[in-house]
């Protein structure tokens, strides 16, 4: 039975007096050992050796006084004895235990003096016997009492998961599998925590397993069963003969054990792998964590990169923070000297319920769970400031796992959230008890997190918890491109977007935005979720946020911008992600984040109002449009192939052709793609758009160029597109021909965010360009100023879509872009004089490539200024002010755009431009 700080203190005066002043020798240590231990109401049979043999670094033997394996050892010594050789004694003791054995903590004594050295924080705490009583929460961690802190890779929640995974791969290996095998797992996985974290008494499951099993594992699965049916059994009901060692167990509940699983079957390799479970400190494993890393074990895909799934601490808060947790802090801090609003400000904590509807193994739920415990840990404190302890602690926690819900479309997952909810609320409930003198358990498990196998996007969410009661939605539903979606996800959204044709554009998580805006209709509810950022960039930002604007009239709170979400895990891939907070009604002010750097921290603003793009000002949707809101050309991509590579050449290949016949010079153009255009790369293409029949039939003759073309035709022929199929029957013509019969302007259709501009470029006529760059057939040199300028670059952030985090440009940026409105002849002067500028200060280094130029690194400082020329000329043509930010250039371009769109835009005549310089 674990005893209150109080009773401890009392115990431990007793045995101060007991022993004090006695004339003490080594021999009486056992003694001594029994009745101390007894303090902290632990028996001396939970206690592992007395007198434990081990063979020292000379290979003698020596004896230390007590070893609990894997806590502590204590070495006592006859009154008046060096302490230091004492502990220098017990240090050589350590080399002749096994890993799993050494302790954390040595204690030295000779009866009247203490020393407590605490081997993993390098601490040492010394008092006298008399003492005693001032120093007893010194020993919490053989309670359980003492506080984690939890690192997000911490190698203990590692090892922990990989232990676990042996484990599960040697029982699958058996042909235990399935269903009974997850069960099984979780509730090991439960033993394990409890007896570190005094669910259990210390390693009492551990003793159980090294004390009653067979070494060889033999009768381990049936040893398990009892254990299970005790745990689900209230200790009035067991049978009154029952083992002791069982019988000493508590009372779990909560439904974990109730299910009747096969039998599993053990041997001694088994048997080991579940003892190193056990050797293992559960209780500094966060369950926040270790949930996702303990699914993440049970698939061998995705073992390798263990732990880079789980949603990390760090940007949960991100989340929890702005949506809710700031400003129940901030209350609190108000009224935190109030002793008649505290209790009304602890009742309404006790009346929040969150809703995770993509829970996963926990972890928004467990981290939400644990700050609001927290919160109300202070509140308690408060309302105790006298010192004095509650009559009954158990009167006071009002929080309790019950507020929270949640739903998962895989089982496993959802047993583990169960389990890992359980957990957490422990650790609260053993902070409360070292605060307030008590200890507190939640055992028999009355009540648990309502958490709902189903898939979130076909249930009805108010049967889970209903909308009258539901304060927060959170979570970060599966991050699935919308090119990376199975049959019943793309049904799934079909069925939340009804007839939307274009949903089918959208990423997967955009149903749970469009599902929980259709639930909180008429609701005080808030929502936030992590998302991809594809849905606040591109095509995708029109398709959804205009149907959350228009239809559901939801208003955004408060966001990130995009940031780096990722792990410190080996093999973690990084995903570029936004956090958006909304509900059904407005705030005056809303709390905005922007990173300047995608993996550092963010800086905040207040605004009136945050767009889908998720920069300051209106709620503006840029729509998709083939034609221009400008009256400049219009861009379409290059010429498409689709060839299966065999009308590009390389320069060996364009050579060797024109050696077998030199006509062909003729008919074979230097190509560019995006990466050509970039990095200076070398191709070719055959184009025949003007060969005459004869010279076709000539050039055939050559066996390379034939097998080429028929190679064509095959791949055509094969193509589930009619369209490809019919451009079978010209096999050397390239299925989309758009090459301009004029110098043209040049974007790369993807490009790396890291660089401050976008290359763009001028081609001559007779280079074509292939369909990963987007053209415009136009020299004009004021139109590439422009759009090489900051304030277009500015645009490209904030509106082009992403692939992974590279900018994808498309013709509809550039379509939208609104151009400055009517500038002058001065200002389209000043502007093309800065554009020719940059363009002959490129040709300044004609080994470096445009990626090398264009390197933040590696940008020379030349072209840095020109740029910078050519930026404050475009600037002047838009306003006389100056831009201060990022998010003051796109407040003026979001205006501009709607003047323009609104049909207020004249259209006149372009100004008089000059082509660009060809040098």
């Amino acid at each position: 039975m674990t005893l209150s700080w109080n009773e401890i203190k009392d115990r431990a005066l007793k045995f101060s007096k007991e022993w004090e002043g006695t004339t003490n020798e080594e021999a009486d240590a056992k003694p001594f050992l029994v009745e101390f231990f007894n303090v902290f109401g632990i028996s001396s049979k939970r206690v592992s050796t007395f007198e434990h043999r081990v063979k020292k670094l000379d290979d003698k033997d020596g004896y230390i006084d007590l070893l609990w394996k894997g806590t502590i050892l204590i070495e006592m010594k006859s009154r008046g004895k060096n302490l230091d050789k004492a502990y220098q004694q017990a240090k050589d003791y350590t080399h002749g235990l096994k890993q799993h054995e050494l302790p954390k903590y040595i204690l030295i004594s000779d009866f009247e003096n203490f020393r407590l050295y605490d081997l993993e924080e390098d601490k040492t705490v010394d008092f006298k016997l008399n003492d005693l009583v001032n120093n007893v929460q010194h020993f919490g961690y053989i309670l359980g009492y003492q506080k984690k802190v939890y690192k997000e890779q911490d190698p203990a929640n590692i090892k922990a998961a990989e232990l676990m995974g042996k484990l599960h791969d040697r029982l699958e290996e058996i042909g235990y599998t399935g269903h009974p095998l997850e069960v099984y797992l979780v509730r090991i996985l439960f033993c394990l925590f409890a007896e570190d974290t005094t669910i259990f008494e210390k390693q009492q499951f551990q003793d159980y397993i090294e004390q009653r099993t067979n070494i060889d594992g033999s009768d381990l699965a049936a040893k398990l069963q009892e254990l299970f049916q005790v745990l689900n059994t209230p200790k009035e009901s067991r049978f009154k003969n029952l083992d002791e060692q069982l019988a000493d167990f508590p009372y779990v509940n909560g439904k974990l054990f109730e299910e009747i699983l096969p039998m599993a079957s053990f041997d001694s390799n088994m048997r080991q792998a579940l003892l190193n479970c056990c050797y293992i400190d559960w209780s500094k494993i966060s369950p926040a964590i270790f949930g996702s890393m303990f699914q993440s074990v049970m698939n061998p895909k995705e073992r390798r990169n263990l732990g880079a799934h789980y949603t990390s601490e760090t940007n949960i808060l991100k989340l929890i923070k702005p949506l809710f947790l700031d400003d129940l802090w901030k209350e609190f801090e108000s009224i935190k000297d109030n002793k008649n609003k505290l209790p009304e400000f602890h009742k309404k904590l006790s009346t929040l319920k969150f809703l995770d509807p993509a829970c996963g193994c926990g972890n928004f739920l467990v981290i939400t769970y644990r700050e609001l415990r927290l919160l109300e840990f202070e509140v308690l404190k408060a309302l105790n400031k006298s010192g004095q302890t509650f009559l009954d602690v158990s009167q006071i926690l009002w929080i309790n796992v019950d507020q929270f819900s949640g739903i998962e479309y895989e089982e496993f997952p959802a047993r583990i959230a169960e389990v890992a909810m359980w957990l957490i609320d422990h650790q609260m409930n053993m902070l409360v008890s070292s605060e307030f003198g008590q200890y507190f358990i939640r055992l028999p498990l009355k009540k648990s997190a309502n958490i709902v196998h189903a898939n979130a996007l076909r249930t009805d969410w108010s049967t889970i918890v209903s909308k009258n009661d539901l304060s927060y939605i959170i979570g970060n539903p599966p991050f699935i491109g919308h090119q990376l979606r199975n049959q019943q996800q793309i049904e799934d959204l079909e069925l939340i977007f009804n007839d939307n044709k274009r949903a089918g554009r959208l990423d997967y998580v955009a149903a749970w935005y469009i599902k929980s805006a259709q639930f909180i209709q008429g609701t005080k509810i808030k929502v936030a979720f992590v998302s991809t950022n594809s849905i606040v960039q591109g095509e995708q930002t029109g398709i959804l946020w205009g149907q959350m604007f228009n239809q559901f009239n939801v208003k955004i709170h408060f966001a990130h911008r995009t940031f780096n979400w990722k792990n410190e895990a080996k093999g973690n891939a990084a995903v570029h992600c936004v956090i958006v907070g909304y509900a059904n009604f407005d705030i005056p002010f809303k709390r905005l984040f922007i990173y300047d750097e995608i993996n550092g921290e963010p800086y905040e603003i207040t605004t009136k109002n945050i767009s889908p793009y998720l920069t300051e000002g209106r709620e503006i949707i840029i729509e998709s449009r083939s034609s221009a809101i400008h009256p400049f050309p219009e861009m379409a991509k290059g010429s498409q192939p689709t060839d299966g590579g065999n009308l590009i050449l390389i320069k060996e290949e364009k050579d060797e052709l024109i050696s077998k016949n030199l006509k062909l010079q003729d008919y074979i153009k230097r190509y560019l793609g995006a990466y050509d255009l970039l990095n200076n790369n070398e191709r070719y293409c055959l184009w025949f758009t003007d060969v005459s029949p004869e010279l076709l039939r000539e050039f055939l003759k050559i066996d390379t160029l034939k097998q080429k073309l028929e190679n064509v035709r095959k791949m055509r022929l094969e193509s589930p597109t009619p369209s490809v199929k019919k451009d079978s029957e010209r096999p050397f013509l390239f299925t989309q021909i758009r090459q301009p019969q004029a110098n043209y302007l040049v974007v790369p259709e993807t490009s790396s965010s890291n660089r401050k501009y976008i290359p763009i470029a001028y081609l001559d006529k007779n280079i074509v360009a292939s369909n990963s760059l987007q053209i415009i057939n136009s020299s004009s040199l004021y139109l590439f100023g422009v759009l090489q300028s900051k304030q277009h670059n500015s645009w490209i952030v904030n509106i082009a879509g992403r692939l992974k985090n590279d900018i994808r440009y498309t013709p509809n940026v550039y379509h939208t872009f609104p151009f400055p409105d009517n500038p002058n002849d001065k200002q389209v002067k000043t502007i093309e004089t800065a554009a020719q500028n940059v363009l002959d200060t490129r040709l300044q280094f004609p080994e470096s490539s445009l990626a090398d130029l264009y390197d933040p690194l590696t940008m020379p400082p030349a072209l840095v200024k020109a740029h910078n020329e050519l930026d404050k000329a475009v600037d002047l043509a838009y306003r006389p002010q100056a831009f201060t930010s990022e998010a003051n250039r796109m407040v003026f371009l979001f205006e501009l755009y709607e003047k323009y769109t609104a049909d207020l835009f004249t259209k006149e005549k372009p100004k008089k431009i000059k082509k660009l310089n060809k040098n």
